[in-house]
């Protein structure tokens, strides 16, 4: 019995050490305890904006209810490559929302169980769009040009290398160069790639100053790389003297008439947005932000988004994943249709030719990739005569 309490006591103090000194790595390298870490590692998408400490965007002072109407959904559509009922497509594509806008109103919308139009849910990538109309607003104005350079405003982010070459329209584009891959692992065992640690660290700063390393010369290929919209916020917040979400929330989420709160995670309490991703909002306001872009960037009669920036907006610069075109932040599957797309099955699709936004929030997990067939889907939906 002695000896069993000795084993069991040599125990105890080998996990205290070790929960100790895994407690003092995280905190060397940036990462949040090792509790949450794994916590966030195996949550849902649609649970995690919760997980990370967040600024919170109010809802608009003058909010608008877009309008609604009556459309049915298709009885089948063509799901990677067999017709299927609506509703086995919804759930094999893990929708927790989805909703269907005509010239502006929502003709249909559906809601998984546990989810309705004020359930506030992660945008991922997404986010990325949203940085990209704060930023043409700035360009607009003339507080940033596409010719700039990173360093220009962080001086002391110089290396002497080709770090110092990376302009405003490269980190627009996906052409810094800067060797931070987007290979995301699955579950918490794969977190040591350097974008989870993008993801996860409580010091953005920190992160981006150790990991100046470039993959290629800025300007010379195309790779879809989120450290680029991560620097390009850091010349947001630089430019404003605001945070992103206290800029985000004055000059777009106001004026687009927000009926909710959202909220945009930051790398830990009162520090900087993850601008690659990580801004969180309900379904129709989403919504809202497609179909300003469809206006040419209007709400009602006041411009919120520079029609030229609308333009950049429509106009693939290069072409990425899946052959698709990309520029500016957002995705262009199709010609003359443009997308935001985030990593876990978010969508805002828009057709200016049919008038058509849809907008898709699922949690699809990591591993599977469905974004080409869904596109066939809201391709098919757009092209539906109504």
């Amino acid at each position: 019995m002695k000896r069993l309490f000795k084993v069991l006591k040599r125990t105890a103090i080998f996990i205290l050490v070790f929960g100790i000194a895994l407690e003092g790595f995280t905190l060397l390298i940036r990462y949040p305890n090792p509790i949450a870490a794994v916590r966030l590692g195996l949550a849902p998408a649609s649970k995690t904006p919760t997980l990370l400490p967040a600024h919170t965007i109010a809802p608009s002072s003058n909010p608008i209810e877009l309008p609604t109407g009556k459309e049915n959904p298709p009885k089948t559509v063509n799901w990677k490559g067999q017709d299927v009922p609506w509703q086995k497509f919804l759930d094999e594509s893990y929708t927790n929302a989805f909703l269907i806008l005509r010239n502006g109103v929502i003709t249909y919308q559906y809601y998984r169980d546990g989810f309705s139009p004020t359930t506030r849910l992660p945008s991922y990538s997404v986010g990325k769009t949203m940085l990209s109309l704060v930023v043409g607003q700035l360009i607009s104005k003339g507080k940033i040009k596409e010719s700039d350079t990173f360093v220009q405003y962080f001086p002391e982010f110089k290396t002497g290398g080709s770090f110092d070459k990376i302009t405003v329209q490269q980190l627009l584009d996906m052409q810094s160069g800067v060797g931070v891959s987007d290979n995301y692992p699955t579950g918490p065992s794969g977190w040591g790639v350097a974008i989870a640690q993008m993801y996860a660290t409580t010091d953005l700063n920190w992160f981006l100053k150790n990991n100046r390393k470039m993959a290629f010369e800025p300007g010379t290929k195309a790779i879809y790389r989120s450290v680029d919209p991560q620097l390009m916020g850091l010349i947001v917040k630089k430019v404003t003297g605001m945070s992103v979400a206290e800029y985000f929330s004055k000059n777009v989420w106001q004026p687009i008439g927000a009926l909710t709160p959202a909220t945009w995670n930051v790398d830990r309490v009162g520090g900087m947005e993850k601008t690659f991703c990580c801004f969180n909002a309900a379904a129709p306001d989403y919504a809202k932000v497609g179909v300003m872009i469809m206006n040419n960037g209007m709400v009602g009669d006041k411009h919120i988004i520079d029609a030229n920036w609308v333009k950049r907006l429509a106009t693939p610069v290069v072409t990425l994943d899946d052959n698709w075109g990309y520029g500016a932040y957002m995705w262009h599957p199709f010609p003359d249709t443009s997308t935001m797309d985030g990593l876990h099955g978010q969508y805002v699709f828009i057709d200016p030719k049919t008038r058509t936004v849809i907008v898709k929030l699922s949690d699809v997990p990591t591993a599977q990739k469905l974004a080409v067939p869904t596109m066939e889907v809201f391709k098919a939906i757009s092209n539906k005569q109504n």
